[in-house]
C-alpha cells in the first residue's frame, strides 16, 4: 500500500509541477492574497475528482477491453519520455521566469469562473490525470485507492503550498536557475516512472 501511495504522490507531483496557466493564476491569487482558499480548493478538488474517474473508470474500461491495458502502457511511457525529454531541454535552455502580475479579476465568482475555466477547458488536464495517472494505477491491482490517494494528497499539498506560500516562493521564481532545477528534477521524475512502465 505505501509503495502505491508514494507512486501516485511522486506521479502526480511530477504532473502538477510544470508551469502552466493554471499554476500561474494560482500564484497570482496567492501574491494578492485574494480569495486564496477558494482557488486551491477549487483546484485540488476539480484533481480529485479528475484522479478518481481516471482510476476507477480505467479499471473498468479496462476489464472490458483487455487490450487497453498493453496501449496505454506503451502510451504512457512514450509521453512520459517525451514529457522528461522537454523538461530536460527546458533546463538546458534556461527556465522562462513565471509572470505572475497583479492585473487580474477581483469578485469571488470571477476568480472561480477563471480557474475551473483554467482547469476543466485545459485538454491536457484529462491525458494527465484520466489516462496516464489512470493507466499507471493499473499496476497497483488492489492498491488502486491507495495509488489514487497519493495523487490527491499531491494535488491539495502543491496547490496550498502555492496558493498560501507564494509571497515566500516570489525570489526563488525571479531567478532563472531554480527554473533549470525544477526541470531536472521533473524530467528524471518522468523518465524514472516511464522506465518502470517499460520494464514492467
Amino acid at each position: 500500500m505505501t509503495e502505491a501511495f508514494t507512486q501516485g504522490l511522486l506521479l502526480s507531483f511530477s504532473l502538477i509541477l510544470a508551469i502552466g496557466a493554471q499554476n500561474a493564476f494560482v500564484l497570482r491569487q496567492g501574491l494578492k492574497r485574494e480569495h486564496v482558499l477558494a482557488v486551491v480548493l477549487a483546484c485540488a478538488i476539480s484533481d480529485a475528482i479528475l484522479i478518481s474517474v481516471g482510476v476507477f473508470a480505467f479499471t473498468s474500461l479496462s476489464k472490458l477491453l483487455p487490450g487497453l491495458v498493453p496501449v496505454m502502457r506503451w502510451g504512457g511511457a512514450t509521453f512520459l519520455l517525451a514529457y522528461g525529454a522537454i523538461s530536460f531541454r527546458n533546463a538546458w535552455r534556461g527556465g522562462e521566469a513565471l509572470e505572475a502580475g497583479r492585473n487580474g479579476v477581483r469578485s469571488l465568482r470571477q476568480v472561480l469562473a477563471t480557474v475551473l475555466a483554467l482547469t476543466w477547458l485545459n485538454p491536457h488536464v484529462y491525458l494527465d490525470t484520466v489516462g496516464l495517472i489512470g493507466s499507471i494505477s493499473s499496476g497497483f491491482p488492489g492498491r488502486q485507492a491507495a495509488f489514487a490517494s497519493g495523487a490527491i494528497t499531491a494535488s491539495f499539498l502543491f496547490f496550498f503550498a502555492l496558493g498560501y506560500g507564494a509571497r515566500l516562493l516570489q525570489p526563488l521564481f525571479a531567478r532563472p536557475f531554480s527554473w533549470r532545477v525544477l526541470d531536472v528534477v521533473i524530467g528524471i521524475v518522468m523518465w524514472s516512472i516511464a522506465a518502470g512502465l517499460i520494464l514492467g
